[in-house]
């Protein structure tokens, strides 16, 4: 992104990206309990922001790890061993009710699920000689939020970290589950790059 400060508390349409995310989730339900992981060092400065744009919904904040496989682990310390539990990027704001709804109950009845588009563009996998193209209707792009028994997400990061494990879908396949998947939408983009800002902008108004 090139900025000084971690890309959630970038301002989007008046306030910080994470304050948009955490508003999802307790439109979803304002009975869900937010859990929030952030890097130790900003836990003061999220602090000052929630004073600044006067943010009184209710979460708990939780200091993260050196990694994002130590962070959610760190999370899961706070969620009861009988619940569904959902992981989300905090640079998610623009995921719909919709997709959430889908996550949660899809979990309920199978143990997980996670949200999924499909890619509009030509893909191909390229190797250090060549390249060939890859049949789209074949791959799938993953989102967030990824949604889980609380039970079998805790089991699954008690296992060591390996590289493979890229979000807490393959944390959880390790363990022998099948990773149950169901639509995402599309608008739910990861802020990452400085012209993401200008869709979420846009995007924002729309989003139910």
């Amino acid at each position: 992104m090139g900025t000084d400060i971690p890309k959630q508390f970038l301002e989007l349409a008046g306030k910080p990206v994470l304050m948009h995310t955490i508003e999802r989730f307790l439109t979803f339900s304002n009975s869900i309990h937010i859990i929030t992981v952030l890097p130790g060092e900003y836990l003061e400065f999220w602090d000052q922001l929630k004073k600044k744009y006067t943010f009184t919904l209710p979460h708990i904040i939780v200091r993260g790890g050196e990694t994002r496989f130590i962070s959610v682990r760190n999370g899961l310390e706070y969620v009861d061993d009988d619940a569904l539990v959902a992981v989300h990027d905090a640079v998610r704001p623009l995921v719909s009710i919709g997709t959430i709804k889908r996550c949660f109950e899809t979990a309920g009845e199978y143990g997980n699920a996670i949200p999924v588009i499909s890619p509009s563009d030509t893909l191909r996998i390229v190797n250090e000689e060549n390249s060939k193209p890859v049949d789209r209707l074949l791959v799938k792009q993953i989102q967030t939020p990824q949604v889980f028994h609380s039970r079998l997400l805790k089991k699954a990061y008690c296992q060591s970290y390996l590289p493979e494990f890229t979000d807490d879908a393959t944390v959880l396949e390790k363990t022998g589950e099948k990773i149950r998947l169901v639509d995402g939408n599309r608008e739910n983009i990861k802020i990452t790059n400085p012209e993401d800002l200008i869709i979420a902008q846009h995007l924002l108004p729309s989003i139910s």
